[in-house]
């Protein structure tokens, strides 16, 4: 019986167990009482742009409440990626930092004559949108990083575990059409590399939640380009791009160029020197297991 027992136990704590029951409960819940809000709203008069934002809004909310009682359960431990401590400190950083490198994107694109401002706009047009995209920034980072890349992490290192994340973030933009190999590495570099970097800096989510934020926003809600193909009905600014894609992103937008990849590149990578300065690197099972130490995430799970 104490076999049996410790085996089951072995199955429900092992790493990729814990990743699809964690995705499985988030979005399961979430899918369904955003589809029951819709049908509801389907019958007001509100129009789409504000039934997409209580949708979105909703989604978060419950992804965010799941993410904090299923895993405070099933892990045994206190949620501290979503600790309110330090909030505006990562907040800031985040907005900060997404919103800077988004700016030197667009700046390149300027310089090259390729980014024309047609008119500028009412900023209060633009809130319900900065209010969704914000909404969507916590949903992705508690399902990718706070789930996928936390789990990955504790077991494989944070070398391995940020290329995994960078792969899943590549392969999911891959479907887009019109894609090209410059805007998936621009992709894989921001929302695998550099997202994965600012959890790792902070091991706080809402300073990645800012940052992804910010980018999106900076992108499509402030400067009008195209985000993964997808643009706002309404905008800060009003803008026109043309140019080589390699420069511009194309259809896929500034966040697909070359000086995307760059600047987050250089970002990521100073991020990580950081890292390395405060001791956020994490080994992985296997260098621990020669070195005689034990994995605590796995400890706490299994003890």
């Amino acid at each position: 019986m104490e076999i049996n027992r410790s085996a089951v136990q072995k199955i429900l704590y092992f790493p990729l167990t814990r990743i699809i029951l964690g995705l499985a409960c988030c979005l399961s819940i979430a899918i369904l009482g955003q589809q029951g809000m819709m049908d509801l709203l389907h019958h007001t008069a509100l129009n789409g742009t504000f039934t997409d934002l209580i949708g979105d809004t909703l989604v978060a909310v419950l992804v965010w409440v799941i993410y904090r009682t299923l895993f405070k359960i099933y892990e045994k431990r206190k949620i501290t990626e979503l600790s309110a401590h330090s909030l505006f400190r990562n907040l800031i950083a985040g907005i900060f930092i997404g919103t800077l490198i988004q700016s030197l994107v667009i700046y390149v694109m300027y310089v090259k004559n390729d980014f024309y401002v047609i008119s500028v706009n009412r900023f209060m047009d633009v809130l319900p949108h900065m209010v969704s995209i914000f909404m969507n920034a916590v949903t992705v980072e508690i399902l990718l990083v706070g789930i996928i890349f936390r789990i990955m992490e504790e077991n494989l290192g944070s070398y391995l575990s940020l290329i995994l994340l960078a792969l899943i973030f590549g392969v999911i933009h891959s479907t887009i059409p019109q894609g090209s190999v410059v805007s998936a590495v621009g992709i894989a570099l921001h929302g695998g590399i550099l997202i994965g970097a600012a959890y790792m800096y902070s091991r706080n989510l809402w300073f990645p939640i800012a940052l992804h934020f910010a980018w999106d926003f900076t992108q499509a809600g402030i400067f009008g380009a195209a985000i993964s193909g997808y643009t706002l009905k309404h905008t800060v600014l009003t803008t026109r791009i043309t140019g080589s894609p390699y420069i511009t992103g194309g259809y896929f937008g500034p966040q697909g160029s070359v000086q995307s990849a760059l600047f987050c590149l250089i970002t990521a990578i100073i991020l990580l020197g950081l890292c390395h300065r405060r001791h956020q690197i994490r080994k992985p099972f296997w260098h621990l297991s020669r070195s005689g130490q034990v994995n605590s995430g796995a400890a706490n799970h299994l003890g």
